[in-house]
């Protein structure tokens, strides 16, 4: 299997991934009915982010934790959903990809879950 090396692979990645994100029993309502996701629009900006991550373009602009901050104000995230976001995405990278930047998306991938679980789910309980 190739490894990710470009911007296309990345569409690819998202591609796949949202096919089964937006249907899966877990997380899938935060697409569908939470927010609505508008997947035309949204995967441009989510390959920028995952192509800044990957390979430091730059070229994602937004805030993503304000984006994740303002999901979880409509319906609250719970651990097991950032768990089911990392498996289904690491289980579509391992689908497609190998190599050094399939690695390296995975764990870019957990510690991004892993900073969002802190922040949206303790951070609030660590204030005095």
């Amino acid at each position: 299997m190739p490894d990710i090396e470009t911007r296309v692979d990345i569409e690819q990645l998202m591609n796949a991934f949202y096919a089964k994100a937006i249907h899966d029993k877990q997380i899938g309502h935060y697409f569908t009915e939470v927010i609505q996701l508008d997947l035309q629009a949204h995967l441009p900006v989510i390959c920028d982010f995952w192509e800044s991550v990957l390979f430091d373009t730059g070229g994602y602009k937004g805030n993503v934790m304000q984006v994740h901050k303002h999901i979880h104000q409509l319906s609250a995230f719970k651990k097991e959903h950032f768990d089911q976001w990392l498996s289904i995405f690491k289980h579509t990278v391992d689908e497609l990809f190998n190599g050094d930047n399939a690695e390296k998306i995975k764990q870019r991938a957990t510690s991004i879950a892993t900073v969002m679980t802190i922040k949206l789910l303790h951070e609030t309980n660590l204030k005095i």
